[in-house]
């Protein structure tokens, strides 16, 4: 069942190895097309980095699904991100960030309303912690090589943190999605950076911005009226 929320469609950031022997991982790779494939299959929003690797395989997956994609490139323009960066534009809409990778990873995260980990290595885990420190709902593809075996040994052993109740984890992409979908249901995302703060009511303002405005310059063209030499 497709979960559409009234004002948008879900998006689905993807991120995981770009580079490294999981990208040779003829295992990973299935998965992670049958993940593209699946979030395509929802009607959901795929995004991801604009790399190539796993998150590349995905993005082919949800293409043949007919998913709306988006990447949210690292270079300043489509020439870098071609030539440069030497990555994929297969997507509908690219993003040219000029951030480099790793402020790069914010903008992916941030764009996300939850996040799929396949594979991974040290940027991957940068996109891990942000997403974590954050408040994304996480889903952990297993099975498919780096850090996605270790994802609950480096948050509960490493970083002495909990495996947050809005993380989920599965082999099979299918099942994935379905937890995903009812963690997304479950946890709001935050709507502060730091997802620890809770909201307070916060009171209407005493009068309208125009009131103001048409206040104090009426207050002006009064002081103004009074200087010797205007005229009454």
């Amino acid at each position: 069942m497709s979960i559409v929320n009234k004002e948008h469609r879900l998006k689905i950031g993807v991120m995981g190895s770009a580079s490294g022997p999981q990208i040779e991982n003829e295992h990973a790779r299935k998965l992670a097309t049958e993940l593209g494939k699946e979030i395509g299959k929802r009607n959901y929003i795929f995004i991801n980095g604009a790399c190539p690797g796993l998150p590349n395989d995905a993005l082919l997956g949800a293409l043949d699904e007919g998913a709306f994609t988006l990447g949210i490139s690292p270079a300043f323009s489509m020439h870098a991100h071609i030539h440069e960066y030497k990555s994929p534009h297969a997507h509908d809409l690219l993003i040219y960030t000029g951030m480099g990778f790793m402020e790069r990873d914010i903008i992916n995260i941030r764009s996300s309303d939850a996040v799929i980990i396949i594979g991974g290595g040290i940027g991957t885990l940068n996109e891990l912690t942000i997403a974590y420190e954050e408040g994304r709902p996480i889903g952990v593809l297993t099975n498919t090589g780096g850090i996605s075996n270790h994802v609950e040994h480096i948050i509960e052993n490493l970083c002495q943190r909990k495996v947050a109740p809005n993380m989920v984890f599965d082999d099979d992409p299918v099942v994935l999605m379905d937890k995903l979908e009812v963690v997304v249901e479950k946890y709001p995302l935050p709507i502060h950076e730091d997802g620890r703060v809770v909201d307070a009511d916060i009171p209407e303002p005493r009068r309208e911005p125009r009131s103001i405005l048409e206040n104090e310059t009426s207050k002006l063209e009064g002081v103004r009226s009074n200087e010797p030499g205007t005229a009454g």
